[in-house]
């Protein structure tokens, strides 16, 4: 029996060790090793933890602030991964920006709904603000990017007014300063996607439905092909933008579906073609500089 309770010791011991190391606080990050991946928890709801992921820019310097940029999986809010976007998040880090992966709250793991992982993606970039000056951010140049309906989150926190957590200090703004766009999900209503699972708030969760003088400058990725997002969807949201004088560049690509944008998909065609586009597209707002480097 000591023999048992020793080794269940050792093992407990082990755990809270993997938790330390695996974790970071805002106050241990400013010495954390920032050539590795730091994790670090934005958010709590009862047992749940939500973690933010971030590599920083080779040759890191503690006394610079850095463009940042976040990353929203995809999986129609019912499940998905941060790692989708680790190749895009190691790229941009290469370009000089802090990047981050961003968790949020799915049907499948969390039984909860897409207005649940819209709070979750507000207050993700609520936290990088609110901690910009610990984390070398620079609280003026936060791109919020994502794929499907993890762009339909990246655009929920560039147009909606609503739908943030009440006990947050909403002086902090979680609007992005420009949103960059993978097959998103625009259009919430009544001939948009998934309308009847957002009930008769929809209009709350609908980007295309909120766009107003405010809205980031945006560049959107889709393919022609898309069997979930209708091309029409991304013209209508490029008009509106426009109407409001606001950018929105469209770029469309033939024989493309759904998801095209991933690095395993199409031998990673679309993925190089994307990403050197969205570096134009940063390097144009004067977040980084020089020639792409794929």
């Amino acid at each position: 029996m000591k023999q048992f309770n020793y080794l269940l010791l050792l093992l407990l011991l082990f755990v809270i060790s993997v938790n330390i190391i695996g974790q970071n606080s805002i106050a241990e990050i400013k010495d954390a090793d920032k050539n590795q991946p730091i994790t670090l928890t934005y958010k709590t709801i009862d047992t749940v933890k939500l973690d933010l992921t971030f590599r920083y820019p080779p040759e890191f310097k503690k006394s610079k602030k850095y463009p940042t940029i976040v990353f929203f999986f995809g999986g129609g809010w019912n499940g998905g991964t941060v790692k989708q976007f680790e190749p895009q998040a190691e790229y941009f880090a290469s370009r000089g920006m802090i990047t981050v992966l961003a968790d949020y709250r799915v049907r499948s793991r969390h039984k909860t709904t897409p207005y649940a992982s819209v709070a979750d993606a507000k207050s993700a970039v609520r936290f990088l603000r609110k901690h910009a000056k610990e984390l070398n951010i620079h609280p003026k140049k936060i791109v919020a990017s994502g794929g499907s309906a993890g762009g339909h989150l990246a655009a929920a926190c560039g147009t909606l007014p609503g739908l943030d957590e009440p006990d947050e200090d909403l002086n902090i703004s979680s609007k992005p300063n420009a949103l960059i766009l993978f097959n998103p999900v625009f259009d919430n209503g009544p001939e948009g996607f998934e309308h009847k699972r957002m009930g008769e708030r929809w209009q709350q969760i609908s980007p295309a439905h909120n766009i107003t003088e405010k809205a980031p400058p945006t560049i959107v990725f889709l393919g022609k092909e898309d069997h979930l997002i209708p091309v029409s969807s991304a013209e209508n949201y490029k008009a509106k933008m426009e109407a409001f004088n606001r950018r929105c560049d469209l770029h469309l690509y033939d024989g493309a579906g759904h998801g095209f944008f991933n690095n395993y998909k199409y031998d990673g065609k679309f993925y190089t073609l994307t990403v050197r586009e969205a570096d134009q597209f940063l390097k144009s707002l004067k977040y980084i500089k020089g020639a792409p480097e794929l």
